[in-house]
């Protein structure tokens, strides 16, 4: 089992464009949804990801906070394609530029389809408590606001927010 210390933030701007090194197209979706989670019916989201030319299920804990379990196993493409059928909610759509900044791999996830015009970059840590330069593009924190978790943007996607929740 692996533990996955992440911090998610908005993005401001496109600072971080030239400094990207890489960039992979993504295709995902859950094979159960942000309900189950949230009512506590159960404790993980199983998630089906293509990845470039790679493909995985991912299971993550919904624990609270900046630390989760997480687990991941290699799929075939064939089988990927074939579980993203079965899966509920919306697919996340996005390309995930890769940054490098002050000695930290940033992932700059720009969402596309149902929930374009949402950027959002993430920063895994070895230890909760873990400093980090914050890059001038970062902007505010929402590593707890469950409703940036890909799980919900499946169910209810950046396009139907109001101006309030984008804010």
């Amino acid at each position: 089992m692996g533990i996955e210390i992440e911090r998610k933030f908005l993005v401001t701007g496109d600072g971080w464009r030239a400094a990207a090194h890489a960039v992979v197209p993504m295709a995902q979706g859950y094979l159960n949804d942000a309900a189950s989670i949230e009512t506590g019916a159960q404790k993980a989201s199983v998630r089906v990801r293509i990845e470039g030319e790679a493909a995985f299920l991912n299971i993550k804990s919904r624990d609270a906070g900046t630390t989760r379990q997480e687990f991941e196993l290699p799929l075939s493409m064939d089988d990927a394609k074939a579980l993203l059928e079965l899966c509920v909610g919306g697919r996340v759509e996005k390309r995930r530029h890769l940054v490098r900044h002050a000695g930290h791999l940033w992932e700059v996830d720009e969402f596309l389809g149902d929930n374009a015009g949402l950027v959002v970059a993430e920063i895994e840590l070895d230890d909760p408590d873990e400093t980090f330069a914050h890059p001038d593009w970062l902007g505010a924190e929402v590593t707890a606001q469950t409703r940036y978790f890909n799980l919900a943007l499946a169910a209810r996607p950046f396009s139907s927010w109001d101006a309030a929740e984008r804010g």
